[in-house]
């Protein structure tokens, strides 16, 4: 699978561990999902294009390296993608954000959308999507055709878990889309659920169940 890069990082490996644990409590979760937001963060943006531009330093002028092109766009899918928010805005203030709100049918599995507000223009953009879970795959190609239909054309996926069927299905639906992701799991359940997983992330980041 070229187009998915698993983050094998000790200390990703290591959180990822903690919260997986049904008695990590609600703070500890939203803490971790937080902390590890940022390795993927980094690892997901590592090969961003640089161009130079001068500056001066309290010593000499210098040909310095700055991201090159627009903002980046951060689209978290609503709402357990917020849990990601606050550590990628940590490494990249500067970013735009999207919110994607989609539930899943639990009879269909079937991703339904509910909300969605992004900027005006995503087609000069790099936008990167953020989920804690791929799990059917449903929510992710439904999240990838909104941005697509706003003008997005670089687009990245980014999860804490995903399951074999939903990388499938992502990879089948828009290929261009890379996926980053800290595990895959072995499978889903009869629920469209991840095992062995973590449970529900949105209940655990919130404290709803």
């Amino acid at each position: 699978m070229d187009a998915v890069t698993l983050v094998r990082h000790p200390l990703v490996q290591h959180k990822l561990s903690l919260m997986r644990d049904k008695a990590c409590s609600t703070k500890e979760f939203r803490e971790l999902l937080s902390e590890i937001s940022l390795f993927l963060g980094y690892e997901v943006t590592r090969d961003l294009n640089l161009v130079t531009r001068e500056i001066e330093t309290p010593l000499a002028k210098m040909e310095a390296p700055f991201i090159e092109g627009k903002k980046l766009v951060f689209a978290p899918v609503l709402r357990a993608g917020l849990g990601f928010l606050d550590g990628l805005l940590t490494l990249v203030p500067s970013a735009r954000v999207a919110h994607i709100g989609l539930y899943r049918n639990p009879d269909t599995l079937q991703a339904v959308e509910y909300f969605f507000k992004a900027p005006d223009d995503l087609s000069g953009r790099l936008v990167i999507i953020v989920d804690p879970m791929l799990a059917t795959g449903n929510s992710a190609c439904a999240a990838v055709q909104l941005v697509k239909e706003k003008g997005a054309k670089e687009i990245r996926f980014v999860s804490l878990l995903a399951a074999p069927e939903g990388i499938e299905k992502l990879r089948t639906t828009h290929p261009h889309v890379r996926i980053w992701t800290a595990a895959i799991d072995d499978h889903l359940n009869d629920h469209g659920y991840i095992v062995p997983g973590l449970g529900d992330a949105g209940d655990r980041i919130y404290g709803t169940k």
